[in-house]
Order: structure tokens, then C-alpha cells, then sequence
């Protein structure tokens, strides 16, 4: 008896989630979809302490108003800024990125979008490498055997 229940149970969930599925995926059912410019954002080399701040642009090429729940970087170093408003279906945004480019060296960090969108979930990139300009003034130069300082 404990059996059957259990596979009524399983048959009955398995339905509705197929159900569920299915109105999510209907074309008749467009809802908020959400597209950027660009996912990907290459800083390249930036000078130690200069402006680390980037945007991304979206579009919200659905037919219901889009809302962003969420917006979190992969770390502290990265802050982001985004609109707070619903943007209404052919409506555009945009997210702030701050990186602090007082921390030397590569980075490679990711910024986790969250949204009422079709496609829910979206993944933005930015990357790059902080240089010192004062380390690529002094940097010594070989000259026939010896270091000449620039």
C-alpha cells in the first residue's frame, strides 16, 4: 500500500512539473526577456587608482516589465549600481561596475544578474590588469651586459 502511494505520489509530481514547464515555455507566455550589449567587458591594462567604473547596457525585449532582483559581484572588489526601476517591454537599463583598481594585477571577476526574465539568470564578465605607472618608469633596461634605469 505504501508503495502505491508513493507512485501516485511520483507520478502526480512529475505531471505537474511537466505542467508547470510547459506554461513557462509557451510561446504565448513572452514575459520579460532580458539582452545586453555586451556580457564581456575587457578593462585591458588600467593605471593603478584610475577610474574602474564600466556599465553594461540592457534591453528588455519581452513583452511584460522587467525587474532586476538581485545584482551580485563575485567578490568585494567589484560594486555594482543598477536601475531599480521595472523597465517596461522595449524599455532599456543599465548596471553600473566598479572594480577597485587600487589591487594590482589580473582580474577576471563575475557579476550574477537576477531578474523576472524568461531567462533568469545571467552571468556579466569584467577583466583586465592593473598596472603601476610608476613601476613601468623605473623599470630597468639591458643594454650590453649591464642595467641602464630608464
Amino acid at each position: 500500500m505504501k508503495k502505491l502511494f508513493l507512485t501516485l505520489f511520483v507520478a502526480l509530481f512529475g505531471f505537474a512539473a511537466q505542467a508547470q514547464e510547459a506554461t513557462v515555455l509557451s510561446p504565448d507566455n513572452d514575459g520579460a526577456k532580458i539582452t545586453f550589449d555586451n556580457k564581456v567587458i575587457n578593462y585591458g591594462k588600467v593605471d593603478k587608482g584610475t577610474n574602474g567604473t564600466r556599465v553594461f547596457k540592457f534591453k528588455n525585449e519581452g513583452t511584460e516589465p522587467l525587474v532586476l532582483n538581485s545584482v551580485r559581484a563575485s567578490c568585494g572588489c567589484t560594486t555594482p549600481k543598477w536601475t531599480r526601476e521595472p523597465i517596461a517591454p522595449g524599455g532599456e537599463g543599465e548596471i553600473q561596475v566598479k572594480y577597485d583598481t587600487n589591487r594590482m594585477g589580473n582580474f577576471h571577476k563575475t557579476v550574477t544578474v537576477q531578474s523576472n526574465a524568461t531567462n533568469q539568470t545571467v552571468v556579466l564578465t569584467i577583466k583586465g590588469q592593473v598596472m603601476n605607472p610608476k613601476a613601468q618608469e623605473t623599470t630597468p633596461e639591458k643594454k650590453g651586459g649591464s642595467v641602464i634605469a630608464k
